[in-house]
């Protein structure tokens, strides 16, 4: 797997580069600036570039739109999104083109290696998986809405971590029960968010962005 890194704090953007090196990834690039990120991303043969939301020279958001644009240019090209705070406007911003291989996370993350780089692999293969505390957020702010509402709390807790990123073994593992268990309330949850069969849609990454429509 090659990686771009996008991360004006030093410290971190090495120690970025020193974990994924570790598990025997390759970083093809690693910027400070989101002019920089950009020519990484159009000139490197990456697979899944890591960004931070805010970088100079402004510190707003360029990350976030630098990533965007190369969405734009390169259609599901995978980005991780680092954020300092949970920043639910952005995550839905990014998710908002409704194609996976696309991630989330609190920088807090990266202190769980193990995790943070299951996580960049998890959107380099095109996947999604969103932080927990976006995931938290997301769901206190819409818990109201009608399609999340005809959920049970057990298959919001399913959607909660297939947003995680979570394959079903996982979710079976971490909820205690069996896969076919699982599958069951992946189905109805399907059926309840109004996602019928189709193979052309990843509806994984559908029921996630249930959260992230605008009201």
């Amino acid at each position: 797997m090659r990686v771009v890194i996008g991360e004006d704090q030093t410290l971190l953007r090495d120690g970025l580069a020193r974990i994924l090196t570790a598990y025997g990834e390759t970083v093809v690039a690693a910027v400070g600036t989101a002019p920089e990120l950009r020519e990484a991303i159009a000139d490197a043969e990456a697979d899944v570039a890591i960004v931070d939301v805010r970088m100079p020279p402004s510190f707003t958001d360029e990350g976030l739109r630098v990533a965007t644009q190369a969405r734009a240019r390169r259609p599901g090209f995978p980005i991780l999104v680092l954020s300092q705070h949970v920043e639910v406007l952005y995550a839905r911003e990014l998710l908002s083109d409704g194609r996976g291989g696309l991630g989330y996370l609190l920088k807090d993350r990266v202190a769980d290696v193990a995790r943070f780089v299951e996580a960049v692999r998890i959107v380099a293969g095109g996947g999604t998986v969103l932080d927990p505390d976006v995931v938290a957020d997301l769901l206190g702010r819409r818990g109201r809405e009608e399609s999340i509402a005809r959920l049970t709390p057990r298959e919001r807790e399913v959607l909660r971590l297939m947003a995680e990123g979570r394959a079903n073994a996982g979710i079976a593992h971490r909820l205690g029960v069996t896969e076919k268990a699982v599958n069951k309330h992946i189905n109805n949850i399907f059926g309840k968010l109004g996602l019928l069969p189709d193979g052309d849609d990843n509806r994984r990454v559908l029921a996630v962005l249930n959260y992230l429509e605008s009201p």
